[in-house]
């Protein structure tokens, strides 16, 4: 894929950013008050999720926030909530020249990113266990994302719940969550008037531009922010391209108790010849990573994803104790596919892949309503809220296979493109329905308070019913033995007491919920006595206890946690549950502003999985992130930034026999921020990720029960210029 004429259109932007303009000085991104080159930040006063709160201020150093959205619990304070938040800033997205979801999440030493199951889907894994792109939450309410990617030029804030969560959102209708939630808060219109403009380009030749408009009306009542992105050209490895349109229109409305807020999305991503998941054999011993900037991807392949997404939000304060809220949304996607991942058979690379095609159509539904009390009974305050959820999605799905051809990832070579003919599923051109999920919640809460505000009980249930029909991809009949209907009552119970005013402890039960398993018919070519039986939905009980530290420039915590997941399997001919995945570990997390230009991020993962007595996939035992930014004392409006980022070894198979190396990442960074014409703001800024170019299999697994690799990014250069005018 070849973008000249964009190219040329994109440097023409940007020798026009440079030049004087007129209009409004905006937005920083700086942090330091007395930088003269800081013009006041924007204070989005109009809140996404329509709540009267609004959202919560950016901590010490603008890279987090100092809280976010606690599911049905709403809008809170970290320091008391019972529970490990982060959320992280749009001046970090911007200031890191983060392309995706994922590229922020990389900020996370909870969260690794992989890839989904045979696609190029994203997956982050947060405490050893996945959360699927499309159980991404969208102001509270699931499925409405796109599903294999999200541009960051979309997203105000990524706020990362750490720990099951089924109480507070609900069970992920993809069957992901058990280890934590990722909810994208949309941009709003701040107080002032908003014109930037975006340009730069990234190794390979990917050329970028953004725009990002805001207004309010003059009585403050009424705003609307409009975003729009293009990216196109060749990545950072050789012969792979991709392609990425978005626009998004945010709208929010506020008088007299009354807020509302609504969104509209647009995504086209488009991907040719990136590099594919990588599975050993069973008995081949894991190898080193191939050439990272040489892709070993069929030039065939490619991934292409349109998604259009809307949402509306509601919220009312009756009085002074009632407050009610109704929210909607919808999504529908079109995809279409062509894969040929390789699985190695020997040490020395050689490998046998498949054409794989897939065509898929999406439909989601979705909402929720809820109704929330304050008030007290003596000297105990309460917080009462009471909510109900609904969500219905509708999968069309065709599919069709290859036979296999060799071929060898350290010595890749074309292949004419296979026909898809030798195994198929539905007709590719017009794919029928072959799955629904259809869930719906009730759930029930109250936020005790005593002595002033000290300690804080948090009791509360959900109700869930989680039912899902599957169809048959050739003839759309129904298959009866593949369906699933059950429910679940899924409690939380935390407690959280301020010491001082600046160090919290808490410790909670909770659980995670996803839908059982459907009993096969045949396990090891032995009938199972109870085929087409489902089981009750699968529960990950988990029990935290941390501490949260707040010193007004430099915060953070540390948790310790323990859950255990139910698995499934036959024994003595019955399918039932054989046993439970254990997960322990301890979190530490910092940020702030330690001293005035110094910004830190970052924090430590351990974790330890047991499964059967070994480690789980995918689970790595250490995981670190530093990050720093620093504004050069002497040279007005220059900053500089660096990151390091360390994953352990782990595993690829349940067995423990194939161990993925353990790998570290540096990125560096800079920007110059300088006034033009003494009213525009223009940043520039400069990027080097992977430093060392670095050769690594970035992850393992992603989807529960496999262990397919993904390559690691090479050494990637990214440079832009905003202006603020």
């Amino acid at each position: 894929m070849h973008a000249t004429p964009f190219k040329r259109t994109l440097l023409s932007l940007t020798m026009f950013s440079v030049l004087p303009l007129t209009g409004y000085a905006q937005t920083s991104t700086g942090t330091n008050a007395e930088d003269p080159l800081n013009l006041p930040s924007m204070e989005v006063r109009a809140s996404a999720d329509a709540s009267a709160e609004g959202l919560r201020p950016a901590y010490a150093g603008g890279q987090v926030a100092r809280g976010g959205r606690v599911g049905v619990l709403g809008n809170r304070d970290n320091m008391e909530t019972p529970f490990a938040l982060t959320s992280y800033t749009q001046m970090l997205i911007q200031d890191q020249q983060a392309a995706s979801v994922g590229d922020v999440l990389l900020n996370d030493p909870a969260v690794r990113v992989a890839r989904g199951f045979g696609n190029y889907q994203q997956v982050y894994l947060v405490r050893g266990l996945p959360i699927f792109s499309d159980d991404m939450s969208y102001n509270g309410l699931y499925g409405l994302l796109p599903r294999q990617y999200l541009g960051a030029e979309l997203v105000e804030r990524v706020e990362v719940l750490r720990g099951a969560n089924a109480f507070l959102n609900g069970a992920a209708p993809g069957g992901s969550g058990l280890g934590g939630a990722v909810n994208v808060v949309p941009k709003r219109a701040p107080n002032t008037p908003l014109n930037q403009v975006t340009a730069g380009v990234r190794s390979g030749g990917e050329a970028y531009v953004a725009g990002d408009f805001a207004r309010r009306s003059e009585d403050d009542r009424f705003g609307l922010r409009l975003n729009m992105a293009r990216r196109d050209g060749d990545t950072s490895v050789d012969d792979a391209s991709q392609e990425l349109s978005l626009v998004s229109l945010g709208a929010d409305y506020r008088h007299n108790g009354l807020r509302i807020s609504a969104d509209l999305g647009h995504q086209d991503h488009q991907l040719d010849a990136l590099q594919p998941s990588i599975t050993f054999a069973p008995g081949v011993d894991i190898t080193s990573a191939p050439d990272a900037s040489q892709s070993i991807a069929q030039p065939w392949t490619y991934s292409n994803a349109r998604d259009n997404f809307g949402t509306l939000r509601v919220e009312y304060d009756f009085n002074e104790v009632f407050t009610g809220w109704a929210a909607a949304g919808m999504r529908q996607s079109d995809e279409s596919t062509s894969f040929a991942n390789p699985t190695v058979n020997n040490a020395q690379g050689d490998s046998s892949s498949s054409r794989f095609d897939n065509t898929r159509e999406d439909k989601v539904r979705t909402g929720e309503a809820g109704l929330r009390a304050r008030f007290n009974t003596g000297a105990v305050g309460h917080t009462v809220t009471a909510s109900a959820s609904t969500f219905h999605s509708e999968e069309r799905n065709a599919y069709g296979m290859s036979g296999a051809f060799a071929g060898n990832i350290y010595n890749p070579s074309d292949v004419i493109a296979p026909a898809p003919t030798v195994f198929t599923g539905g007709d590719l051109s017009n794919p029928l329905l072959v799955g629904r999920v259809q869930t719906r919640s009730l759930a029930l809460a109250d936020v005790l308070s005593f002595m002033d505000d000290r300690l804080q009980v948090t009791v509360g249930a959900r109700h869930q019913n989680i039912k899902t029909d599957s169809y048959d991809y050739n003839t759309g009949d129904r298959n009866v033995g593949a369906s699933y209907s059950d429910s679940a009552v899924t409690p939380v119970a935390g407690v959280l007491y301020r010491f001082t005013p600046g160090l919290s402890g808490y410790v909670n039960y909770i659980e995670g919920l996803v839908k059982g398993d459907v009993a096969p018919d045949l396990a090891n070519g032995q009938p199972v006595t109870n085929a087409g039986e489902g089981q009750e939905p699968f529960k990950t009980e988990q029990v935290e206890a941390g501490l949260k530290y707040d010193g007004g420039r430099i915060g953070g915590g540390i948790s310790v946690f323990q859950s255990r997941k139910e698995v499934a399997g036959v024994e003595d001919a019955e399918f039932q549950i054989i046993g439970h995945q254990r997960n322990r570990g301890v979190e530490l997390t910092a940020f702030g502003q330690p001293m005035p230009g110094l910004t830190v991020l970052g924090g430590l993962s351990l974790l330890d999985t047991e499964l059967e007595s070994n480690d789980a996939i995918g689970s790595p035992t250490t995981q670190a992130n530093v990050g720093v930014d620093w504004m050069v004392p002497g040279v007005n409006g220059l900053s500089v930034d660096a990151r390091a980022i360390h994953t352990s070894s782990q595993y690829a198979d349940l067995d423990n026999t194939q161990k993925v190396p353990s790998w570290s990442r540096f990125d560096l960074g800079a920007r110059y921020t300088t006034l033009v014409n003494d009213e525009q703001q223009l940043t520039l800024r400069a990027r080097v990720e992977n430093v060392a170019d670095r050769d690594y299999w970035a992850s393992a697994g992603g989807y529960p029960g496999a262990g397919y690799l993904t390559v690691g990014a090479p050494r990637t250069f990214i440079l832009s210029t905003t202006l603020d005018f």
